[in-house]
């Protein structure tokens, strides 16, 4: 697992240099506002639609070779954006990028099979604090990567470290990485993007927590997508002070997942570390529209944090738990699928919200969707004793 863990988190750390740069980079071209979003939004539609194809095909072909692969198209995408001449070119090049990001599905599929089920949670964890760390490193390095020289500003220099980095994670993945299982273990008879989704969703509970996910991610991503317009006009602060929030944040979800998940679903189980997360993010977004200092907004955002923290890697374990052995990268695929239809969804209705109803609203709406989320979690609380269906 170490070898998993330091290759992804060179991956996004590469992911991460490129963040800063991108609005910039398109209002270079002449974007509008509108057009940075769906150019931000484009990495996501491609992931959505890549991310259970991908992940059925390393339970068909292997999690190494397929996270190798998409490694190197990772690293095209990365140089193409480097060189794009024009609007249209970084578009194709960001939907590239998005269409390899299903690697994501397989390197947690990766996880799945080398963890016992009582240390899958631990294992995700893990995964998502490589995950945080790189999203924490990887924009203050695009920052200075990108720092203007004489009022200009080169956009070549950070997508090709970032492609670099490709380069370098897919040497260790040659190098260090074994195979997790072998090729052509998969149910090869599953064809076609809708077949990895009908056949990780057929059960109820499945079905449930696929849905738990989503929304999750779906009002998360509307809190990522406001939280500096918010603060501008809360606490009226710039770029710096949003860049520090983010830091105290990335640093506050790695430290849950990386060192609190695994005590903590050995002792209650998912289901409950879940609801605990989901009762997190409850009482953080509620706290948001009260915060009048910065130590009422630190609270906040910690339990918000440490909210994700926890019910992320706690649902991609039910999830991967609950999935037949043979369908894991399908069954985390779709989870990984439908968290990025939630980073498109999210960010657009809380957008609308916070233009039409203020900038409170979505914290205040997110609080209460989260509330059926609790409902929904509790039920699939099992009663103490019970075994998970990993098969």
């Amino acid at each position: 697992m170490p070898a998993l863990i330091l290759i992804v988190f060179i991956d996004l750390l590469g992911f991460g240099i490129i963040i800063p740069i991108l609005p910039f980079y398109a209002e270079h071209f002449g974007a509008s506002p509108a057009i940075v979003t769906l150019l931000m939004a484009s990495y996501s539609l491609m992931q959505f639609i890549a991310a259970p194809i991908i992940g059925s095909m390393s339970d068909r072909y292997g999690r190494r070779r397929v996270i190798l692969v998409s490694l190197a198209g990772t690293c095209v995408a990365y140089v193409a954006m480097a060189y794009a001449s024009t609007l249209i070119m970084l578009f194709a090049a960001r939907a590239l990028a998005g269409l390899f990001a299903g690697n994501i599905a397989a390197a947690q599929a990766y996880i799945a099979d080398i963890t016992t089920p009582e240390n899958r949670a631990r294992g995700m964890g893990l995964f998502g604090a490589a995950f945080g760390l790189g999203f924490i490193f990887g924009p203050v390095f695009g920052g200075y990567l990108t720092e203007p020289v004489a009022g200009n500003i080169n956009f070549h220099v950070a997508p090709l470290c970032a492609a670099g980095l490709s380069v370098l994670a897919a040497v260790l993945t040659v190098l260090i990485l074994k195979e997790s299982r072998s090729p052509g273990f998969g149910d090869e008879k599953r064809h076609g993007w809708f077949s990895p989704i009908m056949a990780a969703v057929q059960r109820t509970d499945m079905k449930q927590l696929v849905f738990l996910f989503l929304l999750v991610m779906f009002v998360f991503a509307g809190l990522e997508a406001t939280i500096a317009m918010w603060a501008e006009r809360q606490f009226s602060w710039g770029p710096r002070e949003v860049g520090r929030l983010f830091a105290y944040v990335g640093v506050v979800a790695a430290v849950v997942q990386g060192g609190l998940i695994g005590p903590v679903t050995r002792r209650w189980g998912e289901e409950r570390v879940v609801v605990l997360g989901l009762c997190g993010l409850v009482i953080g977004f509620a706290t948001m529209p009260i915060a009048q200092n910065l130590w009422v907004l630190l609270g906040a955002t910690a339990l918000l944090a440490g909210g994700f923290g926890l019910c992320n890697p706690a649902l991609n374990s039910l999830i991967s738990r609950r999935a037949s052995s043979e369908s894991q990268g399908a069954a985390l695929g779709v989870a990984q699928s439908g968290a990025s239809l939630a980073r498109i969804l999210g960010p657009a209705f809380a957008g609308v919200v916070f233009a039409t109803l203020g900038r409170h609203a979505p914290y205040v709406i997110g609080a209460v969707l989260l509330l059926v989320a609790i409902f929904i979690a509790w039920r699939l609380v099992r009663p103490p004793g019970s075994t998970a269906t990993k098969t």
